[in-house]
């Protein structure tokens, strides 16, 4: 099993910069892909960010250019650098592992003000 821990989500005037962090424990796999999705208020969980462990990445075209996807195994720690932020990036932000079952952390809250 593996545990999924989200932090630094904030609230940020349009046009700032967070970081968010995924700290993993327990079982971690060099197969593992980690994904950001988020979530918005009454909309569907979606797509962000993912990254496998050996740091490939690939992105949702909504942040493409804006969002950086990061991890650092050393520390068991995957990132997340959003910069340019859009008052449309307001969601809650989750980190996900799949396994044949999927793992999620509980969440960080990020609000952008226009």
């Amino acid at each position: 099993q593996v545990q999924l821990v989200e932090s630094g989500g904030d609230l940020v005037q349009a046009g700032g910069s967070l970081r968010l962090s995924c700290s993993a424990s327990g079982t971690i796999f060099s197969t593992d892909v980690t994904h950001w999705y988020r979530q918005a208020p009454g909309k569907q969980r979606e797509f962000v960010a993912g990254i496998t462990y050996g740091g490939s990445t690939n992105y949702a075209d909504s942040v493409k250019g804006r969002f950086a996807i990061s991890r650092d195994n050393t520390k068991n720690t995957v990132y997340l650098q959003m910069n340019g932020l859009k008052p449309e990036d307001t969601a809650v932000y989750y980190c996900n592992v799949n396994r044949g079952r999927a793992y999620w952390g509980q969440g960080t809250q990020v609000t952008v003000s226009s």
